[in-house]
Parts: structure tokens; sequence; C-alpha cells
């Protein structure tokens, strides 16, 4: 036993391995583990063996221990792990326009325990197409320059390796946002800004700053223009007429107007192109418009005003000439220029040769002014107020002094009569065949000249105001550092500061303002240029322009109904005495506004829109004409008056004429009605006269919005009984028994021609039928009463029947036709009965109001009885009588 090895004993506290004996001659042994190695708890071991032998016997009593030997045991890996990801998402930030080398590093870890499985031996970009790289230490880069327009941010996944090349079991996201290169300029800014009509005024940029991207700026200057060149007369004006609008500013009477609307009393401007929106004339260098004889005095007085609206461009042709604007020269025989206004060479001259006095002497002749602005294709209004020898020009409401003025000799009497023109000058003499010349290119409006008067400073302002602009809402908070200026249409504002966030806070503050009730729909530009001054002598930053502008929606549209009493009688007295009858009493203007709107709680196939009517608007017209249907007025016989009493106070006047009569001036509906209501019409010979038929027409903004057709007839009663007139106004309003005279353009809008039956109407219907009631009970009694005395007068009424007029009147229906029946007998000694029952009933009473009623019952029973015997054939028409 002793000669053998009998065991192997470790040394080392909980060591996971055990020696074991295979060989007990030879004395070779096994080491092994008793549990799992794991490489990642622990690499490696070193512990203490000894061998034992087996000693004195079998059982291992005093047996011998050889010396220490030492184990080293190394644990080998197995790539088991996968790597991960220390983060979950990774995120960069980068500016457009730049290549880094390296954006952000991505870094991966591996759970093993050796080197080869435990390392990262490279990462790799798994998203395709994206403008990214990444290197084996987990750095990316871009590989082109990015923008920030073409894309906001990237989103690409990376995943890694190890040495093993085992790669991450999940990849992870990157994010890399790209952000804009700094550029200075406005931030938080809408290109359009919309308005609504009665809004007021809106700010244009609410929330808008200055981004300066850190520079040095010590001062700013803002410009904001609202660009409205193309609108009529370069902004939203009112489009009254130039007479109008005078009056409306308070200007001297007497302004004669050379560009009216065409119409039938003024004609010269039929034949030239025309806006009619806005009353605006076109002259494309082929037309010119005679002023006929008697609407300008001849010789103008040493005061005079020439009012006009001009939109004029370079001069065509490389050889300018004259282009007339006015020009007053000889009508034959010469070609004298008596006073002229032209332009010339981007030039406004304005030529006065006054008439050969005692004094043959040089006066001032020609006028000259040099202005930009008559060459820049946009609306000016110009004012040439004459006080000779001094004149003076007023161009958008700034005078100007004449940069040059000619002497000439004044001009030599003659007996040649003289031709007013527009948009060329006559020339009468000097030629083959009298013609126009010196053609003017662009557009004039509101061509206007005064006689005898020069206009003020104030007036000027008002006339050529604007109704649109822009605004500050309140000024009192702009801030201590800032300058504002407006110009004086106030559609350029120039604001200046030397603090950002002041000028910031001013900007937010500046609006848009329509003051028209019925603004032009439309675009409005919006320009805002910015300069900025920077600290000592870096280069200064440069802000681009804002191109915004302000949309303007329609309005809703007023309509204008005229209604009232449509259709009366008068007896010809009241016709023919002094104050005549008043044709309008009742008449009533009224215009509403009718809204689409879309019901919110309807099923989808409702959602019609449904107009709701709202209640009455205000506003103002400017021309309110009656007008004669059929024949024009014999003024020998009859005419329409009005006292001018009645336009004292108001912006109104008034012409007359055998057509009709205008009302015309910008005021309010109610003074319209109330100078309507007094408008009487006279006739001082009825005889041949049995009616008259009117229309009543008004309108708004020139005629942008009118009325309906109202119209009127009247009937001239030849009667000796004064009462008729009230029976046939009573009776006319009995549908049963008589039909109105309605024409049917005036029934479609006025107002008591309502189609649905109003409750006035049934109440009327029963109180007819209750007195049809009563007059067949009285006709009953009546008859019976006379019955024993029909016999008496049956022979004095059988040809024909002879009617007393002194106690008897007949209605009857003007519109329907009767024929004279064959009729028995029975029938006319019937009818004779109700002739003396009336004259019985008539004679016997003695009260005025009791033989009123009953005449009216007779009537209408004559009226019933004519009525039953409709189904007879009709061949002749009664007149009135």
């Amino acid at each position: 036993f002793t000669g053998e090895i009998c065991a192997f004993k470790i040394h080392g506290q909980e060591m996971p391995f055990e020696a074991v004996v295979l060989n007990k001659t030879s004395g070779e042994g096994r080491l092994r583990a008793r549990s799992p190695i794991d490489c990642e708890l622990q690499k490696e071991y070193t512990f203490i063996i000894q061998a034992y032998d087996c000693g004195s016997g079998p059982s291992g009593m005093n047996w011998k221990k050889s010396h220490k030997a030492v184990v080293h045991i190394q644990v080998k890996d197995v790539n088991e792990f996968s790597p991960a990801f220390k983060e979950s998402v990774y995120r960069a930030t980068v500016t457009e326009g730049k290549i880094y080398d390296s954006i952000l590093q991505v870094e991966a870890i591996d759970e093993d325990c050796s080197p080869q499985y435990s390392q990262i031996c490279n990462y790799e970009i798994v998203t395709t197409d994206v403008p990214f790289a990444i290197d084996r230490n987990g750095n990316i880069r871009n590989t082109e320059k990015l923008s920030y327009d073409k894309q906001h941010q990237y989103e690409i996944m990376v995943t890694a390796f190890d040495c093993g090349q085992k790669h991450a079991t999940e990849d992870v996201l990157v994010r890399v946002n790209v952000k804009p290169v700094c550029k200075p300029g406005w931030q938080d800014w809408n290109k359009r800004i919309e308005y609504k009509p009665g809004s007021g005024s809106i700010p244009l940029f609410p929330s808008i700053h200055l981004e300066t991207c850190d520079g040095p700026v010590s001062s700013i200057r803002t410009t904001i223009e609202l660009q409205t060149n193309y609108i009529g007369k370069g902004c939203d004006r009112e489009t009254y007429s130039e007479k109008s609008l005078q009056k409306l500013c308070g200007a001297s009477s007497g302004a004669i107007d050379l560009l009216p609307s065409p119409s039938a009393t003024t004609n010269w401007t039929a034949g030239l192109l025309m806006d009619n929106n806005d009353m605006i004339f076109k002259f494309d260098g082929k037309q010119g418009a005679k002023i006929p004889d008697g609407i300008v005095p001849k010789n103008l007085t040493d005061q005079f005003t020439i009012t006009l609206w001009m939109k004029h461009g370079p001069s065509p042709g490389l050889r300018a000439e004259k282009e007339t604007i006015l020009c007053n020269s000889d009508k034959t025989e010469m070609n004298r220029h008596h006073y002229a206004l032209y332009v010339h060479n981007c030039r406004l001259v304005f030529l006065l040769r006054k008439d050969f006095d005692q004094a043959d002497t040089f006066r001032p002749a020609e006028f000259h002014w040099k202005l930009d602005q008559i060459c820049d294709k946009e609306w000016h209004y110009y004012i040439v107020n004459v006080e000779f020898p001094v004149v003076t020009l007023y161009m958008d409401g700034t005078t100007y002094e004449p940069y040059l003025v000619t002497n000439d000799w004044p001009i030599h009497p003659s007996h040649i009569a003289m031709q007013l023109t527009v948009g060329a000058c006559w020339q009468g003499g000097e030629v083959t065949k009298p013609r126009f010349a010196q053609y003017f290119h662009g557009s004039l409006a509101s061509l206007t000249i005064r006689p005898g008067k020069i206009e003020s400073q104030k007036v000027i302002s008002c006339l050529q105001a604007c109704k649109e602009g822009l605004d500050i809402n309140s000024l009192e908070s702009l801030g201590q550092g800032i300058k504002y200026h407006f110009n004086p249409s106030q559609s350029v504002l120039v604001m200046e500061g030397d603090d950002i966030e002041n000028i910031n806070q001013a900007l937010r503050k500046v609006s848009y303002i329509n003051f028209r009730q019925f603004p032009t729909a439309g675009v409005r530009r919006l320009k805002v240029s910015s300069k900025v001054q920077c600290f000592g002598e870096d280069v200064c930053i440069s802000i681009p322009d804002i191109d915004a502008y302000v949309m303007v929606f329609q309005a809703n549209e007023p309509k204008i109904t005229i209604s009232g009493m449509d259709h009366f009688a008068r007896p010809a007295a009241q016709f023919e005495s002094e104050r005549g009858v008043t044709l309008l009493p009742d008449i009533r203007i009224v215009s509403t506004v009718t809204k689409m709107e879309h019901p919110v709680d309807l099923k989808e196939h409702d959602k019609a829109k449904k107009p709701v009517l709202l209640e009455e608007m205000l506003h103002n017209l400017d021309f309110c004409d009656i007008l004669v249907i059929g024949a024009e007025l014999d003024p020998e016989q009859e005419c329409l008056e009005l006292d001018h009493v009645e336009l004292q106070g108001k912006h109104l006047d008034a012409t007359n004429s055998t057509a009709g009569y205008s009302i015309y001036g910008v005021d309010s509906m109610h003074n319209y009605e109330q100078v309507l209501r007094q408008i009487r019409y006279r006739n001082w010979y009825t005889s041949a006269t049995f009616d008259r038929k009117f229309k009543v027409k008004c309108s708004e903004l020139n005629g942008r919005y009118t009325s309906n057709e109202f119209n009127l007839e009247v009937n001239i009663l030849h009667s000796s009984n004064s009462n008729f007139m009230d029976h046939v106004n009573h009776m006319i309003v009995q549908p049963q028994f008589l039909q109105s005279v309605h024409h049917p353009e005036a029934s479609i809008t006025a107002i008591h021609n309502s189609v649905v039956p109003s409750v006035a109407t049934i109440v009327i219907i029963i109180c007819v039928s209750i007195l049809i009631f009563i007059i067949t009970l009285g006709v009953y009694r009546i008859r019976t009463a006379h019955q024993h005395s029909s016999a008496d007068n049956e022979g004095s009424k059988e040809n024909e029947m002879d009617w007393d007029d002194s106690a008897l009147t007949i209605t009857v229906n003007p519109m329907e036709k009767y024929e004279k029946p064959h009729q028995t007998e029975e029938e006319s000694e019937e009818e004779d009965i109700e002739d003396e029952d009336e004259d019985t009933t008539s004679a016997e009473s003695d009260d005025s109001e009791e033989e009123e009623e009953e005449e009216e019952e007779d009537e209408e029973e004559v009226i019933v009885r004519k009525a039953d015997k409709q189904n007879s054939t009709r061949q002749e028409q009664l007149e009135w009588d």
C-alpha cells in the first residue's frame, strides 16, 4: 500500500474543482470541475494540490503527502453575448451648409470576457440613402452639405459588431436636426392678411419680430408701404361724382363737371373709353371730347379753379409732343389757344392768354411745373388755383410754385367762336380740315372747372383724402424711443428707433383700416423695407423686405327697395289748384342685406346655404329720379314742383325737366324720403288728361347699387261730386270689387304687394263679406218700400237711362270691358228702379255722412250686379266720367 497513490487534495477556499485518482500504481489522476465554469464570473483560478499515498493500509492511515504543486487554470471565453448600445436614442443638431468631421459618437458594449469577443470592432449605418457615414469608433459625419429647406430632420438607424462578427440585437436611432443658418430678417409674419368690410382697424403683423443674429445693431429704420396704385384713383376712394364730393367737402358751389358720366343731357363723354365703377376715362391718343357751348362761361374771370385726377406715364415716341388735358381754342379760321392745361416732356404746363384790353403789355401766359409724379404711371390729384397773375398748383394736397413763368402778348379781340375740348385740342384753322390734335395718353377723372372761385387748403385736403390706409393702434404705447411719420394719404409709414424690442412692439401695432361701407374688393399689396445701422465699422447686416398683401373681401351688397302707394285717383280740381297733388306722400326707401350662412347642426345633404335676411342697413344715396312714363310733360299745362326750401340743410340739389325730376347729392335715405314726399304734380288744364304714370329709381355710389323701379299711376277724375274721390280710394283697396292697376315691375319688390296674405287682408275680406250682406238686406228693403211706385216710372225710362249727376255716382273698374247687353224690359225696369231708389234715398237724407254711406252702398250694389253679368260677351269699355 505504501507504494501506491490513493488521493489528491486541493487547498483553497471553495474551488469549483476536484482531483480524482485514475491509477494508484502509476499515480495518474484527473482534475475536473465540480460545477459550470463561467469566464464572465472568473477568468482564471490558482490553487495548490498535494498527493497522498495509501499509508500502512487500505484505510489510508499514516499516509504520506507529497510536496505542494501550484495549479494555474485559465477559462476560455465563448462568444455568447451581442453588442448593446449605451443610449436608447442619440440626438445631434447641425447647421446647414457645413461639412462636419464628427457630428456625434455612438458607443456599444459587449459583456463577453475575452478581448476577442468583448471588443466592438465595427459600426454600420443601416438606413439607406442618407448623407451620413460612420467610422469604426462610432463617429458619425455628414457626407454632403445639408439644407434646412430640403429637410429639417434626419432619422438614421445604426448597428455595432464585436470582433467575433456578432452584431447588436437592437439597432439604435440617431436623430440629426438641421437648423438654418441664422439670417437677419423679420420672423413670424403672414403673407396674407384677410379684411372683412366693417372690421375697422386690424393689425397687420401681430407677432412679428426681428432676428439680427446677434449683430451689433445701433438703430433701425422701417418703412411700411400700402401699395394701391392699380385701384381706381390710387386708393379706395368713394366713387361718388366730383360734384357730390365737392359738396360733401364744403367746396364753393358752381363747379362744372367736364367729364360727367354719359347721359341724355351730358352726352359729350359717350364716345370715350370709361371704367364705369370709378368714373375714370382712358385716353389712348386717338380720342377727344368737345364740350358743348354754354356749359362753361366764354370768358373766365381772374379767379377760377381747375381740378382733376390724372394717371400719366412717359410720352410715347422719340419726339415728345404736347398732350392736351383741357384746351380752349378758336373753333374756325385761326388756331389760337386761349387757355389750356397740357403735359409736355413730363412737365405740367398751364397756358392762359388774356384778351386785349387798354394795356397792351406783356403778361404772364405760361406756367411750368416739373414733377416726377407727372410720369410715374400712378394716380395723383391736381388742383390749379388761378388768381391772376398768380397761379398755384396743388398735387396730392401739397403746394408747388411754377419753376418757369413765360410772358406773352394778350390776344387781340375777334368774333371767332371758341371750342373747349378735353383729351385733345381742336385745331380749327391753319389746316385744310378742322380736326383734333395734341392727343392725351393716360387716364383722367373728375375734371372740373369752377369760374370765379379758388379752393381753400382744407377743401383740397378733403377732396384728395383716401378712405383706406395704414393706422397705429394705441399711439401712446409706442415707447419713448420711437419716431414715426405718415405721408398725407397714410399709405406710407416710417418708424425709427434704436431698441430692437421697441421696434418689434411698434410694428405689431401697425394696422390696416378701410372706412368705406362698400369697399372695393381685391388685393392691397404691402411692402416693409428696413435699414440697419451698426456700431463701429463692422459690415452691417442686410434685412430682406417683406412682401405681403391684404385681401379685402366683397361687402354684402345692399338691396334698395322703394315702396308706397302705387295708384291713386284725385278730382281734377286738386290737380288744377295752386299746390297740385303730392305724388309720393308715403314713399319708403329701405335697404337690406342678405348674408349666406352654413347651419352647423344639419345633416350633410341639408347643409345648403340658407339666406338670412338681416335688419335694415343705413347708408347714403346719391340720386333719385322721378321719370315720366309715356309722353313727356307738356310745359304749357303740367309740371312737377318742389319747394327749394325742402333742400336747405341737406347735401341735395334738384333739376327739373319735361322728362321728370332728379334729386342728387350724397345724403341719407331719410333725407331723400323727406324730399320725395314733397314733390307735387300740377296740371292746370286737365280736360285732355285722364291719367299719368311715373317711375321712381334711386342709386348709391353712382349707380353701383340701384333700387327697384317703383311705378306710380295717378288718375284724374273729371266729376262734379267731390266725394267721389274718397269712394274711389276706398274701393281700390277692396280686391273683391276693384282690381288696382299694378305694374309687374313694381309689384316684384313693393312691400304692400306681397304675395303672402297678411292678417290685414283676411280682416278686409271678412269686413267686405259683412258689408255685402248689409247691402243685400238694404236693397231688399228699399225694393219692398218702393215696389208700388215702379210702374209710374216705367214709361219714362224705356229707351235709355238718364242719370241725375247731382246725387248719383257709379264706380266701375277701368280695367274691365263691358258690353251693353240686349236687355229685356224686366232688366231695364230693375235698373231704373235702382236709379230711382238712389234718388229717393239721397233726397230723404239731410245728413252728409248718411248720404255718403248710402251712396257708397248703392255704388257697390251696381258693381255687384255688373259683376254677376260677366258671363255675357263684352265689347265696349266704359270710361271714367
